[in-house]
């Protein structure tokens, strides 16, 4: 097959039993892309039929829906009686299968990065009224850095088994999902909301600290029963080294009872990136991790009203750094072609040897070179204590999406409403 529509094939990135998976070039959009075309024998067959035709339609109905830097975005869904087909985003990484071996496992703070994107894209799905129920490491796909994607980040796919807040017709198919990650609600198919797949999100955490799954059993009853009723083993038992806190949140996460479970996504997004902040974790971890950063961006008042996908669309073009006491952050006369913001620390500002202002965490400076026209620096910024700070160029700004950019203009009028306010409270005082 050299086309399908209008999109060329290259190559067959793989085959199962229901579809198969190509490689295409898009020429209008001028991009590779992901095509999978569902079998037709799949789709009549007189047992299995109606499941595979209710994957197909749920996948189809979220094409262009869900956007999301760590979901793979379904570009288009054509549903014929000569051919069934997805289009998505292609991502070229392969899974995280490949990371549940014992031989192939990743060290923890890659892992708790990787395991805290998927908690903030299923929480992205949460809030559009769709559960993923299907979660496992085999749909959780790996970025190769290529088309605009970073090394190392993930992308949450297929959304086949998903069911939709908004479409009761759809929530009663049975029969879909992997039973070692399906949750004991899932299992004994009662009702379900986004706990499941943080159920089925510990389950894969748990592989890969552990390389093996929580549950083992020759058959599907086998692992159902032991879903249930059985207590897993620590992934300790089977891994030296695990820190206690990655052993509490997969504990957590695998909770059989809903109301000892992580409630939202916020609640394991919280432990997972505290865990950052555990020196024992990440003693060799010299960057800060992406998790680190979207958690430090969406605690500053002035990101209050960026949404995730912001968030992380400025964690992608800012650059972090942390600072001695003493360090010249800015110095007064030179050009200026970036704003910062402090996440922790103190900073002093001064002009001409007088002190002006003490800045804290949260603080935004040095923003007037890039939206006020005031090309040169008007003053002295020096670190007072160490300091982490954040720095985003004009350019990046520049390039940002709209929304993004708005959302800093935004805020940019807020900050300088309030210093015009406390100046002026400062000249009635005086």
């Amino acid at each position: 097959m050299d086309r399908l529509g209008k999109y060329e094939i290259l190559r067959k990135l793989g085959e199962g039993a229901t579809a198969t998976v190509y490689l295409a070039r898009d020429p209008f959009a001028g991009r590779d892309v992901a095509v999978k075309v569902f079998a037709p024998e799949a789709l009549r067959d007189q047992h299995r039929g109606r499941v595979f035709q209710h994957l197909l339609m749920n996948e189809a109905a979220l094409a262009g829906k869900l956007t999301h830097p760590h979901i793979v975005q379904i570009h288009d869904a054509v549903i014929g009686d000569d051919a069934s087909y997805i289009v998505m985003e292609y991502v070229g990484g392969g899974t995280l299968e490949r990371h549940c071996t014992p031989d192939a496992l990743l060290p923890f703070d890659r892992l708790v990065e990787m395991v805290f994107k998927c908690t903030r894209a299923l929480d992205y799905a949460h809030r559009m009224g769709i559960t993923h129920r299907d979660i496992k490491p085999a749909n959780i796909l790996l970025a190769d850095g290529t088309g605009g994607q970073g090394p190392g980040d993930i992308k949450v796919s297929d959304f086949g088994a998903s069911i939709h807040a908004t479409d009761d017709t759809r929530t009663q198919v049975s029969g879909v999902g992997s039973p070692a990650y399906m949750s004991p609600q899932q299992v004994r198919e009662q009702a379900l909301d986004h706990r499941t797949d943080i159920w089925s999100l510990g389950v894969v955490m748990y592989q890969l600290l552990a390389g093996r799954l929580p549950f083992q059993a020759t058959s599907n009853y086998g692992m159902i029963h032991q879903i249930c009723n059985a207590e897993a083993p620590p992934p300790s038992t089977f891994r030296a080294g695990i820190p206690p806190a990655l052993e509490a949140i997969v504990a957590r996460a695998m909770q059989k009872e809903l109301g000892a479970r992580y409630g939202d996504w916020d609640e394991f997004a919280h432990d997972l990136a505290h865990c950052f902040r555990d020196r024992a974790l990440v003693a060799e971890h010299r960057d800060v991790a992406d998790s680190e950063k979207f958690e430090s961006l969406r605690g500053l008042a002035f990101f209050r009203d960026f949404s995730d996908v912001d968030i992380w669309e400025v964690v992608r073009f800012s650059r972090w750094d942390d600072m001695g006491p003493g360090t010249i952050v800015m110095r007064e006369g030179e050009a200026g072609d970036c704003f910062c913001f402090l996440v922790e620390g103190e900073l002093r500002v001064y002009r001409q040897d007088r002190s002006l202002n003490l800045l804290a965490p949260g603080d935004c400076f040095g923003e007037m070179a890039v939206i006020g026209g005031q090309p040169t620096r008007s003053a002295n910024v020096i670190v007072r204590t160490t300091a982490r700070i954040v720095t985003i160029a004009g350019a990046a700004l520049l390039g940002a999406s709209d929304a993004c950019r708005m959302h800093f203009y935004r805020a940019f009028l807020e900050v300088l409403a309030g210093r015009l306010t406390q100046a002026n409270r400062q000249l009635s005082s005086g």
